[in-house]
């Protein structure tokens, strides 16, 4: 029998899951698999980060856009530590991801040896898989069903590895579990729920469609069902390109992260059809009278976020098909119509602000400059903070692109690691990382990844010298601002010393000449755009309607926020119930 290093056995096993890439930096634990990695380099491609953070939100980032496990590597102690970030962001937004851990030779584990740690209570709680390989023998075994366990859970499965076990010989006669592998076969609804459920829409004076990533497929179907019942849809970030941005009846989403249609809509709904989601601040938006019908393939999810009238246990999609299937269609209703109109009240202000010329930049023109540019395919990492209230407001995804960023962990320093993740794996589509400035430097010495393997991302900083976010929050609750001014720094031209295409913009002229610039690259760019620190549009303390809000603090809203051209959403709503 052939015999074969027990690194080597492993990664082969890897390898017939359809991993493409592993992330990570080396350290001397790692000796073993780093050795294996060398050996197999023709079939599984390495990326070298210099943060094992980076590595870590590098996968992540490969699989929020694949779909499939991303697989990341840190060494003892101090690596193993600083996977932890993006593991968490694996978690919190359901993705598969695998972590290889180093550890010391067992030989003199548990001896207090240099940079010896027990590995396993610190991930724990992150994982859903966590063993520590005992035997060469069963090193192959273990990360064939740690992979399984991965896939199964739509989580975080991870292995430390002793030193020494990589280097030892065994038999080359595992076979992995690869080919076996199904999609889980979800329940089919309930149909006597399914009727009640359109009973209660049916029913229903202001009835909302809500839905999350469980639903990610079903566009077509998504969008007949809406336009059959005349319903008007709200999407979760995560959730954000399922339904084109550009439909007419996708009000975007509500909550901080969101548009006017979208918060003021969830705000009036009386019956929610809730699909596939678990998103955390329904109860900030939905009033808690509001009938509701919760879909989901965990039964542990209904009623954690509010009461439900109607639960189903199944897959969305197929309830989405059964709903469309076993529906009449309804007339429209003025709450349809002020919907519609909210929408393109709403899309017409946002694109007014688009050719705004002031100096500090206003974001706006920043993101018509990525839109006029980004390919049908392109893909948008965008980072935590204001960028992402931006990202989900102003970046469009009607075609063939996607959106992603740290959804429910919202962690710093997302987007650059999140896009060498997905321009790894498509290195034929256009990939964007979009940052905050402080999100930014958190991980900007990994331009220098890009730099190394060639990579053509286009990453654009939003620079205005604040956690803006935070500042937020601070003016929120009436507090001084303490700890949020950020010095500025010139990113473009830190970029250029480390390797790429680097500029930095300052007002409307300078921004096109970069963009410009940036289409012809033939490795990454870094723009790095001066803007004003104009804090977004608080889509969640609206004050527009003088009829019912204090008109001296409706006036001030409107000339701090430029909301001139914005319309409240209580008369829209009364026009359409006058012409019904």
């Amino acid at each position: 029998m052939t015999k074969i290093n027990a690194a080597d056995a492993m990664l082969k096993v890897i390898e017939s899951w359809g991993v493409k890439n592993i992330y990570g930096l080396p350290g001397g634990s790692f000796d073993s698999t780093m050795n294996a990695l060398h050996n197999r380099q023709d079939t599984l491609n390495y990326v070298q980060v210099r943060h094992e953070e980076v590595g870590a939100l590098a996968a992540v980032g490969e699989a929020k856009v694949t779909g499939k496990i991303g697989v990341t590597f840190g060494s003892a102690g101090p690596g193993a530590v600083h996977l932890l970030n993006g593991l968490y962001d694996a978690q919190y937004d359901h993705v598969p991801v695998l972590a290889l851990v180093g550890q010391v030779p067992t030989s003199v584990m548990n001896t207090n040896y240099f940079q010896e740690m027990n590995e396993n209570p610190m991930f724990a709680d992150v994982s859903v898989y966590n063993r520590t390989i005992m035997t060469a023998e069963q090193l192959p075994h273990v990360v064939d069903e740690a992979i399984r366990q991965a896939y199964a859970h739509q989580g975080v499965a991870v292995l430390t590895l002793p030193k020494d076990l990589g280097w030892q010989e065994i038999e080359d006669d595992y076979v992995s579990s690869a080919n076996l592998y199904q999609k889980p076969i979800y329940p089919a609804p309930d149909l006597t729920k399914v009727d009640e459920a359109l009973a209660l829409l049916k029913a229903a004076k202001h009835p909302l469609i809500y839905v999350g990533q469980g639903i990610r497929g079903a566009r077509e179907d998504l969008i007949a069902f809406s336009e059959k019942m005349h319903i008007p849809i709200v999407t979760t970030a995560l959730a954000k390109g399922i339904v084109p941005d550009s439909y007419k009846g996708n009000m975007g989403s509500a909550g901080r992260v969101a548009s006017k249609p979208g918060v003021e809509v969830a705000r009036g709904a009386d019956t929610v059809l809730f699909l596939g989601s678990d998103f955390p601040f329904q109860p900030y938006f939905i009033a808690p009278d509001a009938k509701y019908i919760q879909v989901d393939i965990d039964g542990t999810k209904f009623k954690r976020r509010h009461s439900v009238d109607v639960a189903i246990l199944a897959d969305a999609h197929q309830t989405l098909k059964a709903l469309l299937d076993r529906s009449e269609p309804t007339a429209t209703t003025p709450w349809y119509e002020a919907a519609l109109a909210n929408k393109a009240n709403w899309r017409d202000w946002l694109t007014s602000l688009e050719t705004d010329d002031s100096t500090p930049l206003h974001v706006e023109p920043v993101f018509k400059a990525i839109n006029d540019m980004a390919t049908d395919d392109a893909i948008f990492q965008t980072d935590v903070g204001n960028v992402t209230i931006n990202g989900m407001r102003f970046l469009k995804a009607d075609q063939q692109q996607r959106f992603t960023t740290s959804g429910w962990y919202a962690t710093m320093g997302y987007a650059l690691p999140a896009a060498i993740g997905a321009q790894s794996y498509y290195p034929d589509r256009q990939v964007w990382s979009i940052s905050g400035d402080g999100g930014w430097a958190m991980v900007m010495q990994d331009v220098l990844t890009q730099v190394k393997y060639h990579m053509p991302i286009i990453n654009v900083i939003l620079t205005n010298q604040s956690l803006g976010f935070i500042e937020g929050e601070q003016d929120d609750n009436q507090q001084p601002h303490s700890g949020v001014d950020l010095i500025d720094g010139d990113f473009g031209d830190a970029a250029k010393a480390l390797g790429a295409d680097g500029y930095e913009v300052h007002n409307l002229a300078e921004l096109k000449a970069a963009f410009a610039a940036a289409k012809d690259r033939k490795g990454p760019v870094v723009i790095d755009v001066k803007i004003s620190n104009l804090r977004p549009l608080p889509v969640e303390q609206l004050q527009l309607d003088p009829e019912t809000q204090d008109p001296a603090q409706v006036a001030a809203f409107v000339k701090q926020y430029r909301a001139e051209g914005l319309v409240p959403f209580r008369q829209l709503l009364a026009d359409a119930e006058a012409k019904a």
